[in-house]
């Protein structure tokens, strides 16, 4: 018989038009939702998806699979959250805020697990600055937010961590170097992120005698990398979560090599949803 992951990757791939992104949707590597959607094409003796180059579409066999797989999903969904309500499980709503730079990669797979634990629940994400996160779980927008450890005054598990790296120019000298120090970003003009990664480093530039010349500031990171690719400036930023460098943008090991450690944050006046997300973070560490 069918299993629930090969149906969530049916519909995922169907709905994304790719492997790659019904991956991301899912939390999952691409090769792993290959192999449930081929499991799936075996199991039902039909070829379900024609594999493009760069994307993926359902032959005729798949149009109808699909529509099937969607109800049997619509009606187990249905069954959890009847068996959660009559159980007194979990219901209401969790507001999360996260960091654009790592809702896919760290974020999401946590709030999928969550959901197939907790279907009753319905979730609503919020993405900004660190700061603004911050400001979300104070004022009570948010229950639980990504943010920076350490974090004082709120109950948090660790995420995850990221590598900071050098963002230079392709044709810049620091692109031939192996390895970019502090002190070399130091003799350039500096582009610093306002999304919360300055206070990652820059306590590291601080211990090894470095002041940059920051001569940029922007919050997104699309618009950090097209200022560092017009050749105005360098920068530091995450390696985890950063999109596709446009061209003419590279980025090297950092030295001294800094880390973010990240973690999710509950309020202190979390409700229990909230608070499930956060055990369920620990026990997975």
């Amino acid at each position: 018989m069918p299993t629930l992951l090969q149906l969530r990757a049916l519909v995922a791939v169907a709905d994304e038009h790719g492997f790659t992104s019904a991956g991301y949707q899912l939390g999952m590597p691409q090769p792993s939702v290959s192999r449930a959607v081929a499991a799936l094409e075996t199991e039902l003796g039909a070829r379900l998806v024609r594999r493009g180059r760069d994307d993926a579409s359902l032959t005729e066999a798949g149009e109808a699979a699909v529509s099937h797989a969607r109800e049997a999903l619509r009606h187990i969904a249905a069954m959890r959250t009847d068996v959660d309500r009559a159980a007194g499980g979990l219901t209401g709503t969790l507001w999360v805020a996260s960091l654009p730079s790592v809702t896919a990669s760290l974020v999401t797979p946590q709030l999928e697990v969550f959901a197939q634990h907790h279907p009753a629940v319905a979730i609503r994400l919020l993405e900004g600055s660190e700061e603004e996160v911050l400001n979300w779980l104070d004022g009570g927008a948010a229950e639980a937010g990504v943010v920076s450890l350490p974090v004082s005054g709120m109950e948090s598990a660790v995420l995850g961590t990221q590598d900071m790296v050098a963002v230079v120019p392709a044709d810049h000298r620091l692109a031939g170097f192996g390895v970019v120090e502090y002190t070399d970003l130091a003799k350039e003009p500096f582009v610093r992120s306002t999304g919360g990664c300055a206070t990652v480093f820059t306590p590291v530039a601080q211990s090894v005698g470095v002041e940059f010349d920051v001569a940029f500031e922007a919050r997104s990171v699309s618009a950090v990398l097209e200022i560092v690719r017009s050749g105005l400036g360098v920068s530091i930023m995450p390696s985890a979560g950063l999109p596709d460098l446009p061209d003419g943008v590279v980025t090297r090991p950092l030295l001294p090599r800094t880390v973010r450690a990240l973690g999710l944050a509950v309020s202190a006046s979390a409700s229990e949803p909230a608070r499930a997300l956060l055990r369920q973070l620990g026990e997975s560490r």
